[in-house]
């Protein structure tokens, strides 16, 4: 093929951004091509760092080995923070004072900690294999962790912890765990599988402060009541790795904002993985996954829409959580549905689906992930429910 740009600049180690550059290679492309990540390490699988903070897996998983890099002729350049995107220029200026310059460029800086601003010097969090790190050797010795959110990531940390036999408090503003994201219901059944395991988990509770009195923590809660722990860890939610790009002229409201094709307003700059947020003709609405398999996609995808391909990124997303013996799996999404549909309610399993207007636009399965494929395909045929 003939390149269409001469000089690809990725910028994010991520799961998207490893992925971009090698569809660059695998489609023929044989231009100049870099890939930037602002840690030290080489990219990384982020998903096992849950489980190596809390005692179990391996310490880290890199996505290609440093060979890979040199066989495929990719510059790669560590610990280089992108700073500010210079469009008029074509150049990200990062942190190191480098200057990168581009014909065209992948945005993947993926997502980072929402943080918990009062006492955050006192929390622990899971966002990097630094961070990973940190916490798994911290942990000699805890016998009480509090968990500060109940999302995915605050659940599978608890789930670690209260298998390492510590005792586990989790305190989450919703009525029920991940109450926002799959509904009451679903939220209820994760309260009983955490409760079944000896963990505490204080919904509709509201922590404000967290403060280091000798070798312990105090978390204060906004009734007034507080708890003590040995270790306290934040949850709290992600949000898209923007400030570099603003003043750039990108909207970057909840993410970079794209069309179907994964392309941004600026030419030749494209978006993937967490900080995309694209129009999804599948579902006629615009949406930013966090999700693993759509980082894959999507960094092949922008990639091909560099290079020259208008076809729509169509991915019907896909998400998954493993706590205890729990195997979770859902497709496609949550948001706005109307209607929620349990099915097969028992300890140990559980499907649940979800529907807008009549139609099919989601499916929950535990323990029983045969189904999955199922609700895929109507949820991909837009199928009533």
């Amino acid at each position: 093929m003939e390149d269409t740009v001469d000089n690809i600049v990725v910028v994010g180690g991520s799961v998207a951004g490893v992925h971009a550059v090698e569809a660059a290679r695998e489609r023929g492309y044989r231009g100049s091509l870099t890939l930037m990540g602002a840690e030290s390490e080489m990219p990384y699988d982020r998903p096992p760092l849950v489980e190596s903070s809390t005692g179990g897996g391996k310490p880290i998983q890199h996505l290609r080995p440093a060979a890979w890099y040199d066989a495929h002729d990719v510059t790669l350049l560590r610990d280089c923070r992108a700073i500010e995107l210079d469009p008029g220029n074509r150049v990200v200026r990062t942190s190191s004072g480098l200057p990168v310059p581009y014909a065209g460029l992948v945005i993947a800086t993926g997502s980072q900690s929402r943080g918990f601003a009062a006492g955050g010097e006192h929390l622990y969090s899971v966002r990097s294999h630094e961070d990973a790190e940190a916490l798994r050797g911290r942990l000699t010795g805890v016998e009480h962790v509090v968990v500060i959110g109940a999302g995915f990531l605050g659940l599978e940390l608890t789930a670690g912890l209260a298998l390492s036999g510590r005792r586990v408090t989790v305190i989450e503003v919703a009525p029920a765990p991940l109450a926002r994201v799959l509904g009451d219901a679903v939220g209820r059944w994760f309260l009983g599988l955490h409760e079944q395991h000896g963990v505490d988990i204080m919904c509709s509770t509201l922590a404000v402060a967290v403060d280091a009195v000798d070798d312990r923590y105090i978390v204060q809660l906004a009734d007034g009541e507080s708890i003590t722990a040995d270790l306290v860890v934040a949850a709290t939610g992600a949000e898209p790795a923007v400030e570099w790009l603003r003043g750039s002229g990108l909207d970057v409201t909840d993410g970079v904002v794209c069309n179907a094709a994964l392309e941004t307003t600026l030419t030749d700059v494209v978006a993937a993985g967490d900080i995309a947020r694209w129009y999804n003709p599948l579902f006629d609405e615009s949406m930013r996954v966090q999700q693993w398999t759509n980082a894959v996609e999507q960094g092949r995808h922008a990639m091909a829409s560099l290079l020259g391909s208008d076809e729509p990124f169509t991915s019907v997303p896909f998400l998954g959580s493993d706590q205890y013996d729990a195997r979770m799996r859902f497709v496609g999404v949550s948001n706005a549905a109307d209607s929620v549909r349990i099915e097969q309610p028992s300890s140990g399993s559980l499907v649940a689906t979800y529907a807008r207007d009549g139609v099919q636009v989601g499916a929950l399965c535990i323990n029983a992930t045969g189904q999955l494929a199922h609700h895929a395909q109507r949820i991909k045929e837009r199928a009533p429910m």
